[in-house]
């Protein structure tokens, strides 16, 4: 991969990725991992981009994708291709100064893998028919899984407290 790719195309969607990343890890070797191999599959699928929807929403998909699938993937055998710079500020978890926000972080990494997905694009406020077409599904289903996962939140955290 380039270092002029990586500058011009993920270095300022960067903040997306590391979002999803962290989303789907627990450890900041696992975070390291899901960069990296986001940041691989990016760039190897760059080709495929047809620029029917906003590059901020194919890397959303890609991250998604990734995640996900490496999510469900016992990973016991780690090996690196290359390293890649990953931004240095990001802690073993993160950790908010409202205390609201990491409660909300800790109740959605309880959530379903999908769930996860869905409820971080919603509150990046994307609209409905974005987030449809980043997870591949429709719009109607997104609004459904929505409510759902504000239910099951707010059952979470009133039982944290």
């Amino acid at each position: 991969m380039s270092s002029n790719f990586y500058t011009l195309y993920i270095d300022p969607y960067s903040a997306i990725i590391i979002k999803i990343c962290r989303t789907y890890t627990n450890t900041q070797e696992d975070f390291e991992d899901y960069y990296q191999e986001v940041c691989l599959q990016i760039w190897r699928s760059r080709a495929n981009f047809k620029q029917q929807s906003e590059w901020s929403t194919w890397i959303y998909r890609i991250s998604l994708n990734v995640c996900l699938t490496l999510f469900k993937k016992d990973k016991k055998n780690k090996t690196s291709v290359a390293t890649l710079p990953i931004p240095t500020e990001i802690d073993e978890e993160p950790t908010y100064s409202d205390e609201a926000l990491n409660q909300l972080n800790r109740a959605i990494k309880q959530l379903s893998e999908i769930d996860r997905a869905v409820i971080l694009l919603y509150l990046e406020g994307k609209a409905y028919k974005e987030i449809a077409e980043i997870l591949s599904t429709n719009t109607n289903n997104i609004g459904v899984r929505i409510q759902r996962i504000k239910k099951r939140l707010k059952k979470i955290l009133t039982n944290e407290r």
